[in-house]
Parts: C-alpha cells; sequence; structure tokens
C-alpha cells in the first residue's frame, strides 16, 4: 500500500496558466494555487491522521479495551445477576414488528418438532385468568400450528398432542385465593402427578370484582404469601413461573372493567415481586418480559384488556426458550444455556499455547535474543515494511512468541463464542443497516485514493483494493443479516464468485508466468489457507467445513509459447470441467464420493455433506472462467494486443468504447435481473452460469479506461491484503454463536458495540495475518528434505487424530 505523491504535490500547470490576457492569467494562477493548496492539505491531513494512528497503536488501544471489557463483563455478572436466563424473562426491546430481543442473549424461534422434542413428556400446567388462557393457546400453537381457540372462557382446557405424550392444561382460576392453593396444596402431596412446569397469573379479576379497593391489594399479598410456599415445593420437581400483570389501554375498556387501571396493575406486579422475590433466593421465576412487550402493542388490542396475538407470541416462545435451551441447545438461543464444558482437543490446545508461552519467556530470560532486527512501519500504508535484504532465518524464540501471541487471541476468541463472559444478540435486517455503512465505507475509500505505482491490468495494488472492498461487503451483509433481502444476497453471492474468480485467474497467471510450483510454495499456500481454520477447528470444537473455502489444482507449467502447448492448457481446462460437470449433475455420485473416510472428515457438517455440496454447486465454473479469462489476458498481453501505459485506453478508441458500453449494460442488466428474481432457489440455479457476466463486467470497467487503471484506493487495499483473516475471524469475535448472532461488548447501545467490536477485530485479524507470516517462515523450511520430512510426521499427526476422532464417535454407540 505505498503510494507515489509527487503528482498530487506537485501538479502540472493549468493549461490556462501560461500565455493570454492579463486577467486571464491572474485567474489562472489563483485556480490553480487554490487547487494546490487544496491536494496539499488533503495529502497533509491524510498523514498527519496516519503519522498518530499506527496499525501498532490501534493493537495496543484494542488490547486495553479487550482487557477493561474483560473486567466489567465479568464483574457485572458477579455483581449485577449476570444470569441470561434472568434476562430472557426480564426485559428485552423490539428491533422490529413483532421481532423481540431479550437483553444479552439470543431468543431461538422453535419449530413444531423442536418443541415436542423439549417437552415430551413432560407435563405443562398454565394457571390463571383469561389473559392467561391467551398465552397457553399461543404455546400450544408452537407445538401444533394447527391448533384452534376451540375450548370454552371459563373452564379448564386439556391439550394432548397427537404424535407425542406432550400435555399441556389451562386450569381456570381468575384470582390468587383459596381455590388456587388448594390446587397447588394437591400437587405437592406424595404419590400425586406433579406437572412439571406451572404457568401461573392472576389479578384483573380480583381488582374488577372488589372495584381495585386497597383492601384487596392487602388480600392479594396474603394470599400471595400463602401460595408462595406451595410454589417453592413444586419448584423441587420442576419450573415455576409467574406471569406479571401485562398494561390494558384504559380509554378502549368496557365499563364493567374501567376500575382496571395500569396504576393498579403496577401496584399488584409490585406485590407479586416483593412476595414471590423476597429473598433474591426464590426459585419462583417471573416473567415480566412479555408485559415490557406489551407496553408498546396494547394500543393494538381490540377490547383494550387483552393483547394483540404478536404480543401474546413473544411472552410463548420466551417461556419455551426458558424450557428448552438448555436442553436442546440451539445456537441461536444463547439465553439459559450453561457453558458446556471444554473438550479434550481444547484443553491440549490451551496447554499447547500456554507451554509455547512459558517457552518463550524462559528463552527471554536466558538471554536468546537472536531476533530478526526491528522493521520501522510505514506511516503511510499502517504496514511494516519489508527490510531490503533478508534477515537470517527465524529461530525458536519467534516460533514461540508468535505461539504466545496466537494463544492470546484464541483466548479472546473463546471467551466471546464459547464462554459466558460477552453478550450476545440476534440480528434483524433493515435497508438503513445495510446501506448507511456501505456508503460510509465509499466515502473513505474514496478518501484514500492514491496514484498506483503501475497501471497494468489487474495489477497488485487493484486486485487488493477489489478484495478489500468485496470483503467489507461482505461482513456489513453478514453483521446487518441482509441475506434476507433477495437483491443484496444475489449481488453478494457474485461477490464470492468473484474471490474464487480471483484465485484462478492469480493462481493461473504466476504459474504461467514463473511456472514454480514447487513443493515449499504450495506449502506455503496450503498453509496460509489452513493455519487459522485449523486452529479454530481445536480451539471453537468446530468442523473443518465451517470454515469453507475452495482449493485450486495443478493445470500448468511454465508457459513455452507454442501453439500445442496452449491446446494442451485448454484440454486440461476442458477435462476439469467435464469432471465438474459429471459432479454437479449426479448429487448422489458427489455425496458418495465426499462421504468415504476419511474425506468425510473435511467436508462433513453435522454429519453430513450438503452443505458443501451447496456450497461447491454455487461457485463450481468460476474458478474454471477465473482461468479460461487469464489465459486469454496472457496471449493478448503476448501479442501486444493490449495498451497498458500510463493513462492508455486498454485497446484501441472503437473496441475500449464498444467493450465498456457492453460492460455497463451487462453489469445493469445483471443487477435488474437479480433485484426482479422470485425466490433463493431460483436465483441460485442461474447464479453458476451468470455470475461471470458481472465480474467480467467489473474488470472491463475498471481497467479499460487508462486513468481507472492509474489510481487505486489505499484503505480498500489494506483490507484486501488481510481479507482471508477477516472472513474468518467474524465467525466468533465480531458475529456470535457461530454467526447467527451479534458480539455485544457494549450493552444498550448498539452503535458504540459495532464500532468497539469492528475495532478490536480489524486489529486482531491484522495480528493473525502477520503471526500466520511469522509461522510460515519458521515451520516450512526450503530445503525440500527436511520439508518432505515435516509433512511426513504432520500426515502421522494428522491420521493418529482422525482415528482418535473416529474411536471417539463409534464408542457411544458400541
Amino acid at each position: 500500500m505505498e503510494h507515489n505523491e509527487a503528482v498530487l504535490l506537485n501538479p502540472a500547470p493549468a493549461d490556462g496558466a501560461q500565455g493570454g490576457a492579463p486577467l486571464l492569467h491572474r485567474t489562472g494562477v489563483c485556480c490553480h494555487g487554490g487547487a494546490k493548496m487544496a491536494v496539499l492539505a488533503y495529502s497533509l491531513g491524510k498523514r498527519e491522521i496516519n503519522q498518530h494512528f499506527t496499525i501498532k497503536n490501534a493493537k495496543l488501544i484494542s488490547l486495553v479495551l479487550v482487557s477493561l471489557l474483560i473486567v466489567f463483563h465479568t464483574a457485572s455478572r458477579y455483581y449485577g445477576g449476570g444470569d441470561s436466563c434472568e434476562w430472557l424473562l426480564s426485559k428485552g426491546r423490539y428491533l422490529g414488528e413483532n421481532v423481540w430481543q431479550p437483553y444479552g442473549c439470543m431468543m431461538h424461534k422453535y419449530k413444531s418438532n423442536e418443541a415436542n422434542n423439549c417437552l415430551t413428556p413432560k407435563r405443562v400446567v398454565f394457571v390463571g385468568d383469561s389473559r392467561i388462557r391467551q398465552l397457553f393457546y399461543s404455546f400450544i400453537k408452537i407445538i401444533d400450528p394447527e391448533q384452534r381457540e376451540v375450548g370454552n372462557k371459563h373452564e379448564d382446557i386439556s391439550f394432548l398432542h397427537k404424535s407425542s405424550s406432550v400435555n399441556v392444561e389451562f386450569l381456570w382460576y381468575p384470582e390468587a385465593n383459596n381455590s388456587m392453593k388448594e390446587r397447588l396444596i394437591s400437587w405437592t402431596h406424595e404419590g400425586s402427578l406433579k406437572p412439571d412446569v406451572v404457568i401461573l397469573g392472576a389479578a384483573t379479576w380480583s381488582i374488577k370484582l372488589r372495584s381495585g379497593s386497597s383492601e384487596t391489594l392487602q388480600q392479594y399479598k396474603v394470599n400471595l404469601t400463602a401460595i408462595a410456599v406451595h410454589l417453592e415445593k413444586l419448584a423441587d420437581h420442576g419450573e415455576v413461573y409467574w406471569v406479571l400483570q401485562d398494561p390494558v389501554n384504559e380509554e378502549v375498556l368496557s365499563e364493567d372493567r374501567k376500575m382496571i387501571t395500569n396504576q393498579q396493575l403496577e401496584q399488584y406486579n409490585e406485590a407479586a415481586a416483593d412476595v414471590l422475590n423476597r429473598n433474591g433466593r426464590s426459585r419462583i421465576r417471573l416473567l415480566a418480559a412479555a408485559r415490557q412487550a406489551a407496553l408498546e402493542t396494547i394500543a393494538q388490542s381490540d377490547d383494550g384488556l387483552h393483547l394483540p396475538e404478536s404480543t401474546r407470541n413473544v411472552g410463548a416462545m420466551i417461556l419455551m426458550n426458558s424450557m428448552c435451551n438448555n436442553k436442546l441447545r440451539p445456537i441461536d438461543g444463547s439465553c439459559c444455556q450453561t457453558v458446556p464444558p471444554p473438550t479434550l482437543v481444547q484443553k491440549l490446545s490451551a496447554f499447547f499455547f500456554l507451554a509455547s508461552a512459558v517457552l518463550f519467556v524462559v528463552l527471554h530470560v536466558l538471554g536468546n535474543n537472536h531476533q530478526r532486527r526491528h522493521v520501522p512501519p510505514d506511516v503511510e500504508s499502517l504496514e511494516e515494511k519489508k527490510p531490503a535484504t533478508a534477515g537470517a532465518a527465524p529461530g525458536p524464540k519467534e516460533l514461540f512468541k508468535a505461539l504466545g501471541r496466537m494463544g492470546i487471541i484464541m483466548g479472546y476468541f473463546y471467551l466471546c463464542d464459547r464462554a459466558d463472559v460477552f453478550m450476545k444478540e440476534q440480528k434483524f435486517y433493515t435497508h438503513s443497516t445495510f446501506f448507511i455503512p456501505l456508503v460510509y465505507i465509499i466515502v473513505l475509500g474514496v478518501f484514500y485514493y492514491e496514484n498506483s505505482k503501475e497501471t497494468k491490468f489487474l495489477n497488485r495494488e487493484q486486485t487488493d483494493e477489489w478484495k478489500g472492498w468485496m470483503q467489507l461487503i461482505i461482513l456489513i451483509y453478514h453483521v446487518s443479516g441482509a441475506s434476507a433481502f433477495l437483491p443484496v444476497y444475489m449481488h453478494v453471492r457474485v461477490l464470492v464468485a468473484a474471490y474464487l474468480f480471483q484465485t484462478g485467474y492469480g493462481h493461473f497467471s504466476f504459474f504461467w508466468l514463473k511456472g514454480d510450483f514447487g513443493l515449499y510454495r504450495v506449502c506455503q499456500v496450503l498453509f496460509r489457507l489452513n493455519f487459522l481454520v485449523l486452529v479454530l477447528c481445536a480451539v471453537m470444537n468446530r468442523p473443518y467445513q465451517f470454515y469453507y473455502f475452495r482449493p485450486i489444482g495443478h493445470l500448468l507449467k511454465k508457459a513455452n509459447g507454442s501453439g500445442f502447448w496452449h491446446l494442451g492448457i485448454l484440454a486440461k481446462l476442458l477435462g476439469l470441467l467435464t469432471v465438474i460437470c459429471i459432479f454437479a449433475f449426479s448429487q448422489g455420485f458427489f455425496e458418495h464420493i465426499f462421504a468415504v473416510w476419511p474425506i468425510s472428515t473435511f467436508f462433513e457438517l453435522n454429519g453430513s455433506v450438503h452443505e458443501w455440496w451447496f456450497r461447491w454447486k454455487l461457485d463450481r465454473f468460476v474458478v474454471i472462467h477465473g482461468m479460461l479469462f487469464a489465459f486469454l489476458y496472457l496471449v493478448l498481453q503476448k501479442r501486444m494486443v493490449l495498451f497498458e501505459g500510463k493513462g492508455d485506453a486498454l485497446f484501441s478508441p472503437t473496441i475500449s468504447n464498444v467493450l465498456l458500453f457492453l460492460s455497463v449494460v451487462s453489469f445493469i442488466t445483471y443487477s435488474i435481473w437479480a433485484s426482479s428474481c422470485k425466490t433463493k432457489t431460483e436465483c441460485n440455479e442461474m447464479h453458476p452460469y451468470i455470475s461471470v457476466v458481472q465480474i467480467l463486467a467489473f474488470i472491463l470497467i475498471r481497467n479499460i479506461p487508462g486513468y481507472a487503471r492509474s489510481v487505486y484506493s489505499s484503505f480498500f487495499a489494506w483490507f484486501g491484503k488481510i481479507s482471508l483473516e477477516l472472513f474468518i475471524c467474524q465467525y466468533h469475535i465480531w458475529l456470535a454463536a457461530d454467526t447467527k448472532g451479534i458480539l455485544v461488548l457494549i450493552p444498550g447501545n448498539p452503535s458504540l458495540n459495532i464500532l468497539v467490536s469492528t475495532f478490536i477485530f480489524v486489529c486482531v485479524a491484522h495480528e493473525i495475518s502477520l503471526i500466520t507470516n511469522d509461522l510460515a517462515q519458521v515451520i516450512i523450511p526450503k530445503d525440500n528434505v527436511a520439508l518432505l520430512k515435516r509433512l511426513g510426521a504432520v500426515g502421522v499427526f494428522t491420521l493418529g487424530v482422525l482415528l482418535l476422532s473416529r474411536g471417539s464417535h463409534k464408542t457411544p454407540g458400541a
């Protein structure tokens, strides 16, 4: 990301600045001087920013922030009652219409089969008035969506699911009185059939029948005190919930309900909270979040008393999450989930990184200071400048230092997405959450536009820029949940395809020009692609396929320029295309091949290769497209058909204009099609065949005009250099719950939270990129004999791990 400022600081004289009338001369000098000063201020402003805000300083700030946030969240949970079940039941907010977000955790939306799996063979009993009956109906509709509200109003109702033994009952007890107490006592007797879950609530009838007198409130407290004793006994056997009273819309209430006021209901809620949770250790759970949701929707009530169905559904889903999350452990249901103990592999990983840190300290204390000389940072690019000459090979101290740094970072990963330290929230898409950040990054990208060092077609600075802005858009897409908006989904699918297109184009071009497919280079590339993924598989206990990518094979040697050689390359590409088509048109054959052990270990996700099939099928041709395009470009370049000089159009004026026009039309046409597509299934079927249209259109628009090849955005290019780390790290330290939610470091302030978490996330990704490069220099020797020995050792170790893993999976069924 180094750049040339000579043109900016010393712009050529304007045409009108020399000759002509004196007035014209003075005007030209004035304008020229003003433009020069503006450009100078713009350049110096960027330099001033980068002078004080280097990547090293940014990482120190992020380290301090992480330390403070860990202390803050740990203290908050220890002293402030940081139970996610309590958060689920007590407070939350609406993200949008009918989308409820509990405070600090994620609420899973349960389907019928999941609810039956959780509740079988439980007995769930709702006890209370007509509003509890509404909650009962919303609850059983989760179990059986076809269920209708058919019971009589003031009678008991029983529900038994046909295909399971889930039993849910509603018992009509509109007041918290002796009748309700007697029913509870009957369940506490020895040998009686006790319910597994009891949900109770009552108050409005007491207010209505006695006109809201103060004596009634006092009697309510007395009755609750007597009832609480038996509820505690029932809590020994199962779960007990007391539903706090929802508000009413006083203006809509009928005359015989006018005495039910929100002030009265608040007093009854305070009484219930005081009696049922007097010492703070009660096992009776208070459901207050449903009341908070009702505060925002009670105006939609038809009679002012009973809640709209959408609000009742929120209360029912809260109850389902409270009962089932810890049993079924849905990845997007973090509320009420306890943290599972670390696996053996996770423990061994922690020991390995800790031992590496200890060994580094020991070597440092013993005075083993053989290190590479300090490399000063490049102020403009925030990157470290490479030394002019390579130093001595890194020693063991550098190895253990890099592993120690990696261990600290992996500790942060674990705390973010496996430990119960930081909060998580679910995603919710709105157009503003995607397009406003998109505008921000475009402005920043333009602010950092610089002159390129070279003007070749798809030069390195331009491809880094391309990867950078694509990665930033993909990050915004993931954090905003924009996959829910089909046009954005389809355009992001093109960006993913463009990454693979670049892979095919870049490797093909490299091997064409260099012919370097030596073992050392192959291992370097594979190490960079896989190191972080394999570490995360161990530390985060995720399968390899979870962090999917697609490798490219070896198809050519260094070009020799003969026509037969060109035909040989095309024949290889045609052979590869044939293999791809065979796999694509036979899913059974594909799954049979990749389901064979030990290959299946790398391609299965949740015991199936279907996800790998889906991802592969979407972009199965795009690497071939990239390689073919590289072949065409390199042939045209060799025949000197292209003009790649500074300021020159890529082709002759006529051809350039025609291709540019066709590219713009193709780009817009694809966007129109993507915006009009009806379903994801329909779009995905067409995507493998037409995604290359928009990719090629962008490449030509970006490269045909000479001025477009002469500039690039150093901002985007910087992110492009760490795009792989950004893509993988987002899974756990920017998003949460394995990408299903959003990590919350700053609760209560979503905007500040996303700024802080993004800052830390980018610093971590950059540091991992440096660590990966450092380790590659130590672990992968240039000597082929030594490299083969290490590969053999890695192969034996990997086979041992796979055999142990396979054995452990078979043990439960033995």
